[in-house]
């Protein structure tokens, strides 16, 4: 048993069953699609959530929007690994975020993080925050780069490591303590290049880890459908999905779903996991 997931044997059809074993890389399973965003809406909420002294974010909204749909959804937690499907028992997030080393120079890092079926969009906007702000520190580094620096220290040692690594992982060994470190294994990646104003870009899922969904940002764009000389703007995605963790039906529930959180994000205020407090906490007698 691996320590990020269990083997899912039971409720899938004879396709998806064959397909790990048809497609044994992920590279092989890529699906590409684009999304818009009704940037207005989103702009709007942000602004308003500010005069309420509440500080959100494209990012948080983003991911909220995507938890809350997995959430309903729990295949968009699944992976593949060594053609075996298997059900994360975590849901975590990776993400870039662009740093300063002290002499100046431009750097970036990637970051994880962990989220609870209680958690709401104020609770993941506070906890990205926190994560961003340690991070831009110029003489911080978290402990996936001093793994990596690590690695690079000895010539040689990295590519020993990271195929000791890479063997592992095929065979459910590697260490719950890497998996947690590596941006790689992760539920959801997402880029945000609207941050350095560049166009969205279909960004490849990794071979190695077991990222199954990557949404990258990119830079609003006119919304083509508006009337003539609105200002009117699009936030647009690009999407890449492992085909082999759920059907297409399935996939265009989720993204429904993450589009109509979206529109209204109101509705990522409360728990994502639907339930009241008093739900999840044994009554007293």
């Amino acid at each position: 048993m691996r320590p990020d997931g269990t083997r899912v044997k039971t409720g899938l059809t004879p396709v998806m069953q064959a397909l790990p074993h048809i497609m044994p890389k992920r590279y092989d399973a890529m699906n590409w699609a684009n999304d818009y965003i009704d940037e207005d809406i989103i702009k709007a909420y942000i602004r308003q959530k500010r005069k309420e002294g509440r500080t959100v974010t494209h990012m948080s909204l983003l991911i909220a929007a995507y938890y809350k749909a997995a959430l309903e959804n729990p295949k968009m937690n699944y992976f593949i690994m060594n053609r075996k499907i298997y059900k994360r028992n975590h849901f975590c997030v990776s993400f870039v975020v662009l740093k300063t080393r002290a002499d100046g120079t431009p750097d970036e890092t990637v970051v994880k993080l962990f989220l609870n079926p209680e958690d709401d969009l104020f609770t993941i906007s506070e906890r990205i925050r926190e994560l961003v702000d340690k991070n831009l520190q110029a003489e911080h580094n978290n402990n996936t780069d001093k793994f990596v620096n690590w690695a690079f220290s000895v010539p040689g040692l990295a590519r020993m490591v990271f195929k000791i690594a890479y063997g592992l992982d095929q065979i459910g060994l590697l260490p719950r303590k890497i998996i947690d470190l590596s941006p790689f294994h992760t539920s959801l990646f997402i880029t945000n290049l609207a941050s350095i104003n560049t166009r969205f870009i279909y960004h490849h899922t990794y071979e190695f880890g077991t990222t199954s969904v990557f949404i990258c940002m990119g830079k609003p764009v006119p919304d083509p459908m508006a009337p003539e000389g609105s200002r009117k703007k699009q936030l647009p995605l690009g999407v890449v999905m492992d085909e082999r963790i759920a059907t297409g039906i399935e996939y265009s529930r989720v993204f429904a779903a993450f589009e109509r959180y979206l529109k209204h994000p109101e509705l990522l205020e409360t728990r994502l996991d639907g339930k009241n407090p008093a739900q999840s906490e044994p009554a007293l007698v």
